[in-house]
């Protein structure tokens, strides 16, 4: 049981690092530009995985845009990953926006604003 928990771990942080890389050097779509993958979560048959990313842009414009660019690209995302990882079978790659990092943004502000308060 542990060994499947440890499967799924290691093949997250793999397609983490080629998704990463696949959108620098292989999506040509500016859309996609700026995005970084925070993380992946890989359900524990290995069939699917959702990738959470990240814009250095907050407005919601450029995320619609990010996300519009990134599911027109996931065809090619998944075939290209098919071919680099050493698995059976590719899993269904869905794209989330990670709200922590704007989360974690808006407390930030919200903590200065405090403190240029007193």
């Amino acid at each position: 049981m542990a060994d499947k928990h440890y499967r799924v771990g290691r093949l997250s942080q793999e397609i983490q690092r080629e998704v990463d890389d696949i959108l620098l050097k292989r999506v040509r779509d500016p859309r996609v530009q700026g995005i970084t993958i925070t993380g992946v979560e890989v359900t524990g048959d290995l069939q699917q995985a959702t990738i959470y990313y990240s814009l250095l842009s907050d407005k919601a414009s450029d995320g619609q845009k990010a996300q519009t660019g990134l599911d027109k690209a996931t065809g090619l995302i998944r075939s290209e990953l098919g071919a680099r990882l050493d698995i059976f079978r590719t899993p269904e790659l869905h794209f989330e926006r990670d709200q922590s990092v704007q989360y974690g943004s808006r407390i930030d502000q919200l903590l200065n604003d405090l403190k240029h308060k007193d």
